[in-house]
């Protein structure tokens, strides 16, 4: 039977649905799921203060579903749009560099809520997960560097596709309605990068509308909405629209012989990831050279071209500006020897010695970094000081498949995610071993969030 592109898509994600996980795969949904709780509950805290303002004006209806980290069970839109506005409110959630996406964000969001209402066990949210991470991501190193250069986000833009199907495997949708849910995905689509840009806040605003979107996708195919038979195909479909291209061709699922969440980076540093070969660069400078901001002259960062136009400006307006910033970043790294939360706070943003060295930060685009972009994300980075001129590059920083931090490493981020979160002690380490129990239920998993 000859296939169009759309079905050939739905097919290769079905195929991968039907196989039975490796160990390694579910183990590292496992963690996906623990860093997204840890990485919502601080992001709630982080901006609580927009959140009380918001919940002033919305009046949010009371309902049976856990909105993460704010200790309110409301109706089920709330919570999922909620759940995906404080998973990227940090930008410390988990992605991919080649698919250029931020992965688990949206799919959590989604099926954390839905699992609670349909009474689903930890296994089978996890292993519908895995299949959202694997649609959202092959769809995205579909088109990707062409999208982010048309300036749209893929954690928006793909990010629905695989949301809406990771949940209608999980609810057993038939295949119909698996289809149809994706088709309509397709249409529902969007995201900005121009979010980025002048200190606006609105970045978490893509993954929570994400999941709205996810969510209305699923809900209207089950009411027996059609969508288009070849979605992503043709001069109006999805891979023209979203490329520019009308000869994008998809890329096969498990691209490579492994699954999309093994080729997801877990965060060390609570900024854009385009900020992370640089920021891990000047940590390292400093500790093997004996640093201090006084004896440095001039920073410059030699990257891929990509991450230089919205991340090398030194007005910095605000937290979300900061985290974009690799010239903050690196200065932070440089002064502080880490790039954690509170090098994104208030304290930290209104330091003179933090400005004056973000300052001396030059951001340039290098040809060769360019080229291998975006399967590899790397920063070259040169400090010229009173000691004499030290050089670094990093390809891989710490979290990334090729560089992965260790069960200590993971745990500790956890923990202090979850510390700042204002989440108890008991809780989180309580949940940390439900993850490997047999038969844990979602809701007992999440309910003390």
């Amino acid at each position: 039977m000859n296939m169009n592109v759309s079905e050939k898509f739905f097919f290769e994600i079905d195929h991968v649905a039907g196989m039975t996980v490796p160990a390694a795969v579910m183990e590292r949904a496992k963690h996906s799921l623990l860093d997204y709780l840890a990485v919502t509950c601080a992001g709630a805290v982080f901006q609580s203060e927009k959140l009380k303002r918001y919940f002033d004006f919305a009046q949010p209806e009371a309902g049976m579903f856990k909105a993460i980290g704010l200790g309110r069970n409301l109706v089920l839109k709330e919570a999922v749009f909620l759940n995906g506005l404080n998973a990227h409110a940090l930008d410390f959630d988990d992605g991919t560099n080649s698919g250029i996406i931020h992965l688990g964000s949206p799919i959590f969001s989604l099926l954390l809520p839905l699992a609670q209402r349909y009474h689903i066990q930890l296994d089978k949210l996890l292993s519908s997960a895995i299949v959202g991470y694997e649609a959202s991501y092959t769809m995205a190193v579909s088109i990707q560097p062409k999208h982010k250069a048309m300036g749209y986000h893929a954690t928006g833009t793909c990010g629905v596709i695989g949301a809406t199907l990771a949940a209608a495997y999980m609810l057993d949708f038939s295949a119909e309605e698996r289809y149809q849910a994706f088709a309509t995905s397709c249409v529902s689509a969007t995201g900005m990068l121009k979010v980025l840009d002048d200190g606006s806040e609105l970045k978490p605003y893509n993954v929570a509308k994400t999941v709205l979107l996810a969510l209305s996708s699923l809900q209207l195919a089950k009411a027996g909405f059609k969508g288009h038979t070849d979605p992503l195909g043709g001069y109006r479909g999805f891979l023209k629209m979203m490329s520019g291209d009308d000869k994008t061709e998809i890329k096969s699922a498990l691209l490579n012989g492994s699954y999309a969440i093994m080729k997801s980076y877990t965060k060390p540093y609570a900024s854009c990831r385009y900020t992370h070969p640089a920021v891990e660069a000047a940590i390292l400078l400093r500790n093997e050279n004996m640093l201090s901001p006084g004896e440095i002259k001039s920073i410059e960062v030699e990257t891929y071209d990509l991450a230089v136009s919205g991340h090398d400006h030194k007005d910095v307006i605000g937290s979300y500006s900061a985290k974009m910033s690799i010239p903050y970043s690196t200065a932070v790294a440089l002064i502080y020897g880490k790039a954690g939360l509170q090098e994104f706070g208030d304290d930290a943003l209104n330091s003179d010695v933090v400005k004056e060295l973000t300052n001396k930060v030059n951001v340039v685009a290098d040809e060769k970094l360019s080229v291998n972009f975006p399967m590899e994300q790397s920063a070259i980075v040169t400090i010229r000081s009173t000691k004499g001129d030290f050089t670094k590059k990093i390809d891989y920083p710490k979290g990334e498949p090729e560089n992965p931090m260790s069960e200590d490493e993971f745990y500790n981020r956890y923990k202090d995610l979850m510390t700042f979160g204002n989440v108890k002690e008991d809780v989180y380490t309580s949940i940390y071993k439900m993850m490997s129990q047999k038969n844990t239920k979602v809701t007992n998993l999440i309910i003390n969030l």
